[in-house]
């Protein structure tokens, strides 16, 4: 996994995180999608049955993980409704595949069915 594009021209370089999940991920990529949005989370559905080994809740903006319960990967760049505070907290457990630099303020320009592809 390389990077994330989210139409029109957004793209997110991706550190991986070297973990069976994001293993599993790479084997099925690329991928196409349609985002969903949670608050300053953006998800959308893989139809990817991955290892959820390591899930946790404990998360940071800039973390792209995989959602276990959904099938779905999420980009979080900002507090969700689950948040107390700034720090982003996922509606349950997920596995963090990587971290990506991103600009907040472009990511929530993007609504709920934009195209996203996974490479």
């Amino acid at each position: 996994m390389k990077k994330i594009t989210l139409e029109p021209g957004i793209e997110l370089n991706i550190k991986e995180i070297n973990n069976a999940t994001t293993r599993e991920i790479n084997k099925s990529l690329p991928l196409e999608s349609k985002v969903m949005t949670w608050g300053d989370e953006i998800y959308f559905n893989t139809d990817i049955k991955a290892p959820a080994k390591d899930a946790t809740l404990d998360i940071s903006v800039g973390d792209i993980a995989y959602w276990p319960q959904g099938k779905s990967l999420c980009i979080f760049f900002g507090s969700t409704p689950a948040s107390s505070g700034y720090k982003p907290v996922p509606a349950s457990e997920v596995v963090i595949i990587g971290k990506v630099e991103l600009d907040a303020e472009k990511l929530r320009e993007v609504g709920s069915g934009t195209t996203v592809k996974v490479e």
